[in-house]
Formats: C-alpha cells, sequence, structure tokens
C-alpha cells in the first residue's frame, strides 16, 4: 500500500508532525532471498519488484533467475507462505531434482526468515514517514533501500543474528 509506515519523530512541543496522505490501494510486492557461499563466507542479496501479487510463477521465475546467475547447487529456505507451497512451485521444484534443496521453516516464522529483516530495514528505518507520490516514486524508492542494503555485509549478517542463525 501506498500508506507510510509512521513513526516517531520530533517536532517542536505543542506541534503534532502531520503527514498529508490520502487513502491509496496501489501496491508493490517485493521477492527476495539472501545467499550465501559456503567456501568464501560471502552473502548476497537478490531481489525483484512486482506490481501486483506475488504468485507462484512469480516466484519460479525469480528462482530461475537466482540459479542462473549463482550456477551451483542451492539449499532452498522456504516459509510455508502459500505461494511457496503453489502448485506451479511444487512442480518446478520437483524438476529441479539433486540441484536444489528445499527446507522447510515452521510454520508461520517470520523471525526465523532473515528475508524479513530486509523487509523491516526497509520499511521501518529506510522508508519510516516516506510518502511516495505514486507508485513509480515508492517503487524507485524501494529499490534504492534493497540496493544498498545489498551492499552492505555487516547488516546482512545482522539479518541472520536477528533470526539467531550461525552463518
Amino acid at each position: 500500500m501506498l500508506q507510510p509506515v509512521v513513526r516517531r519523530t520530533w517536532t517542536p512541543k505543542g506541534h503534532t508532525p502531520i503527514l498529508p496522505a490520502w487513502d491509496r490501494h496501489d501496491r508493490l510486492s517485493v521477492i527476495s532471498a539472501i545467499t550465501l557461499a559456503p567456501q568464501r563466507r560471502r552473502l548476497g542479496l537478490y531481489w525483484s519488484v512486482q506490481t501486483e501479487n506475488v504468485r507462484g510463477p512469480h516466484v519460479v521465475e525469480f528462482l530461475r533467475r537466482v540459479r542462473r546467475s549463482l550456477q551451483r547447487k542451492l539449499v532452498l529456505i522456504l516459509d510455508r507462505w502459500n505461494v511457496h507451497r503453489s502448485k506451479v512451485m511444487r512442480e518446478y521444484l520437483e524438476r529441479l531434482d539433486a540441484s536444489v534443496r528445499v527446507e522447510w521453516l515452521p510454520p508461520y516464522a517470520p523471525d526465523l526468515n532473515p528475508t524479513e529483516q530486509v523487509w523491516n530495514h526497509t520499511k521501518y528505518s529506510d522508508l519510516a514517514n516516506f510518502i511516495p507520490d505514486d507508485r513509480d516514486d515508492l517503487h524507485t524508492h524501494v529499490e534504492a533501500s534493497i540496493a544498498e542494503q545489498s551492499g552492505q555485509s555487516k547488516l546482512l549478517r545482522s539479518f541472520f543474528q536477528t533470526a539467531k542463525l550461525k552463518l
């Protein structure tokens, strides 16, 4: 949604801050993956911004792009979101056989998923109190936030620490 994430802010005493926003129902959906190179312990961040709700074919295309980029076997850790368990995803994962191993997180456990921290950082840090003009403006700022995170290995490592996962 294009509604701002309202965070606390400082203003002079007696002057309530006002965010001039309107009720918009446009949306962006983002798919992401944090990768870890096993030998070099190097972290990477892949993402895709969609202008519609994410469905199984979107996730399959995203995974194809990640696999093309990495060109090696993967251990894929997925939460149990309905899209991850959709028919198109199951069929795709079955075709991959030994090149991808899937590990499932427990049902609804966002605190165990490091990728969730990418969204938390984007929404509650980088874009807090941000009021986009339109969906394109929001898209630009979301892309910039995630691109900035992708270059910060300490930040990406902290997402694993928050999830209490050892690298």
